[in-house]
């Protein structure tokens, strides 16, 4: 399989995030509406793909024949059924498995479907939603030219890179569950806004602006955030005060400790 040989895809799972990535697919030109399958039980809340283009169907084993790429879109708990029930026409010279189910391994979705399937699995975050998604990707048994082209998809929703899946428990908690952290920071940032004399509205849009203009001096410039930080840290400064003083109070300290536990948490329930 090659970036070129692609014809369709069948996305197994209609719900928010198939249907994030569906759109995304579509919005930036990656795929035609009629190289798109997606497949829902109840598939009233997705007609609206339909009149753009998009194939729907309730039946998954008639998605995954007519596609080249299936995306495993569902909830860990459906897996097993939907895997079993798709395994007959799965084919291993023919298709590419890619799976966005979280806490479902490699090893697990290749031991359900008993055959040699190449498969990919793929961890992105909710902001996947509007096209900025960081998706981490791992893979076993995919050639180069599938795990290239799996990249150049995710990429078309946000950035897309390629780690060990020992480290995928990781990149759920720095990246999908590291959305939540932003947002708290955000949150908090608006309180004090508030407190030195904004109204709501107009301390969330200074926040989270400025929260997005800081991730952009470190994505476009490939900088540390120690050497943006140092441009805004005057001797005497306001700057360096309010970070001393969230140093002394465990600023740091307690992000790191939340990483963790929360990866404790993830390793635990395994």
């Amino acid at each position: 399989m090659s970036s070129i040989a692609i014809s369709r895809i069948a996305i197994i799972g209609g719900g928010n995030l198939g249907t994030s990535i569906a759109e995304g697919l579509l919005q930036t030109g990656f795929l035609l509406p009629d190289q798109l399958i997606i497949t829902r039980r109840n598939l009233a809340p997705i007609r609206y793909l339909e009149q753009k283009g998009v194939q729907l169907l309730t039946s998954n084993p008639a998605a995954v024949q007519q596609a080249d790429v299936v995306i495993l879109a569902v909830k860990p708990y459906n897996v097993k059924d939907v895997l079993t029930e798709v395994a007959p026409v799965l084919h291993p010279d023919k298709h590419l498995l890619i799976s966005v189910v979280t806490g479902v391994t490699i090893d697990e979705l290749n031991a359900l479907l008993a055959k040699p399937v190449a498969v990919i699995r793929a961890m992105p975050n909710t902001a996947i939603a509007i096209r900025e998604s960081m998706t981490c990707l791992s893979f076993k048994k995919a050639t180069p030219e599938q795990i290239t082209w799996t990249e150049q998809l995710f990429n078309q929703l946000g950035k897309a890179i390629v780690i060990d899946e020992k480290l995928m428990d990781a990149a759920t908690i720095l990246g999908a569950c590291g959305i939540a952290y932003a947002l708290r920071f955000i949150r908090a940032s608006i309180q004090g806004g508030i407190e030195i004399g904004f109204d709501a509205r107009t301390a969330n849009l200074i926040a989270a602006q400025t929260v997005k203009g800081a991730a952009e001096l470190l994505i476009r410039g490939n900088r540390h955030p120690e050497e943006e930080i140092d441009k805004v840290t005057t001797p005497k400064g306001c700057t360096i005060a309010g970070l001393n003083e969230m140093e002394h109070q465990g600023f740091s300290s307690s992000l790191i400790k939340g990483i963790t536990v929360s990866y404790r948490k993830i390793a635990r329930d395994e």
